[in-house]
């Protein structure tokens, strides 16, 4: 992989191509995992943390001890499942049927097989006159007859636990030193029934992964079918080619996905939504009936009815309440915004708490941050934020207060009040009946001066 990370923790549709494996294992019913790792597999420690069981190959020496680094995790197991770290596509459904082959044929062994257009560098299945398998034969160790086979070793097991380990430790390293767990298949095919095979129906399933090129080709496969499962699940999308959903995205029915939207993380999407064009959404959680377009949503929560964009940025931690539209080039970030509040143009909405109903005119602007900490601005329901208002917090708006186009607000507002200027003063508001103050004092004192 030319990589400083392991190449088991690099990320397909999301999540790192061993969470498939081990996401597969336990789907097939497997509830006890054993990793195997080296000594400074600090990553996959920090990856999977207590999830998983590990056990430590102190020196890479091929596949056989690699399991037999785990042996005294598995100490009493009947069953051992093997599976590759860098197979990330394999079903559980194939898992399950190589097992359930397994105990049907009371085999010591049962492997699972495909068969490829180019098997190139991969150990070739060979079997005997009655079609039973009795080797598995690198390709380095092939002759001509047999490189020229195309059904390959997918490097996937079922052994029975009492036979395995003697087995293996009887194996004899190869001139490499390594140890082979392909040779426990001959040495298990010298007994009758002792090896079972099943074969994958669709060799993409069982394609591994060791350089990028690989990475993407699985990629590709895997989000073709991701698309699929959401189109036959009822969501739209008019250009699926142009669709990325990660794996553990989840999308409600009669919703559109629009083209060159991207679905990433944890992202739930609910019913009726529409996403895209040129849309992002990153681990948020999206209510019914949302629209989001042109704009990118991370960390965040979106009620029913929810509008976003065109052009909009809503980021970390924040949360837009039923019927909260925000309209093109506006950011929001650690904000709370109340049922039915507006902010369409313009503006930067950070580290505050809106009520429902508020207008916050274009060009709105919380100025959260005083060189050192981020302070939160508050806005009670009903407020009308005019355009181009500063808010410098820690600055509280009262309930159903307003301030005038270009205010900068400094001081708290009370409920009701408007403020205008800058910096904002109160709007003293006089009845028809009061009479005006005079104009003419400030004239008279000049000319007594």
């Amino acid at each position: 992989m030319h990589s400083r990370l392991p190449k088991v923790l690099h990320s397909l549709c999301g999540k790192p191509m061993l969470s498939h494996v081990v996401d597969a294992a336990r789907s097939a019913g497997y509830s006890d995992v054993v990793v195997v790792v080296s000594p400074d597999a600090v990553g996959i420690r920090e990856t999977f943390g207590d999830s998983v069981r590990y056990a430590v190959q102190q020196h890479p020496r091929g596949s056989g001890d690699a399991l037999l680094s785990a042996r005294d995790s598995l100490c009493g197991v009947t069953e051992v499942a093997v599976l590759s770290g860098d197979v990330p596509l394999v079903p559980p459904e194939s898992l399950s049927g190589m097992q359930s082959v397994h105990e049907w044929a009371g085999a010591k062994v049962t492997l699972l097989t495909a068969r490829v257009d180019d098997p190139s560098g991969l150990g070739r299945v060979v079997r005997n006159v009655d079609g039973g398998v009795e080797a598995v034969i690198e390709q380095a160790d092939a002759d001509e007859e047999t490189v020229r086979l195309n059904e390959i070793n997918t490097g996937m097991y079922v052994f029975d636990g009492a036979w395995l380990w003697g087995a293996l430790a009887g194996l004899s390293p190869s001139a490499s030193g390594e140890i082979y767990l392909t040779d426990l298949i001959a040495a298990a095919a010298k007994t009758p029934n002792r090896v079972a095979d099943v074969e994958a129906p669709d060799a993409t399933e069982v394609m591994g992964v060791n350089n990028r090129v690989q990475l993407a080709r699985a990629e590709a496969t895997l989000r073709a079918k991701i698309r699929k499962h959401w189109m036959l699940q009822g969501v739209t999308m008019p250009d699926p080619g142009t669709v990325y959903i990660d794996a553990a995205v989840t999308l409600g029915r009669d919703t559109v996905v629009m083209p060159n939207t991207h679905l990433r993380g944890s992202t739930s999407v609910g019913e009726g939504c529409e996403v895209g064009p040129n849309s992002v959404v990153v681990d948020s959680v999206l209510a019914d009936n949302c629209r989001v377009v042109s704009s990118f949503v991370a960390g965040s929560k979106l009620a029913e009815d929810v509008s976003v964009g065109p052009f909009s940025n809503i980021r970390n931690g924040s949360v837009l309440e039923a019927g909260v539209r925000v309209g093109n080039f506006t950011e929001t970030k650690e904000s709370h915004l109340g049922a039915g509040t507006k902010a369409l143009h313009l503006s930067y909405i950070g580290d505050a708490e809106i009520g429902a109903d508020v207008n916050l005119g274009a060009g709105t602007i919380t100025c959260n941050f005083d060189g050192t900490n981020k302070n939160r601005t508050t806005i009670g329901d009903h407020a009308f934020i005019g355009s181009d208002t500063m808010l410098v917090a820690p600055v509280t708006v009262g309930e159903g207060a307003s301030t005038g186009a270009g205010s900068v607000v400094t001081k708290d507002v009370p409920a009701g009040e408007t403020v205008v200027g800058a910096p904002a003063r109160s709007l003293k508001r006089t009845s028809p009946n009061q009479s005006q103050p005079e104009q003419s004092q400030p004239e008279q004192s000049q000319k007594e001066n």
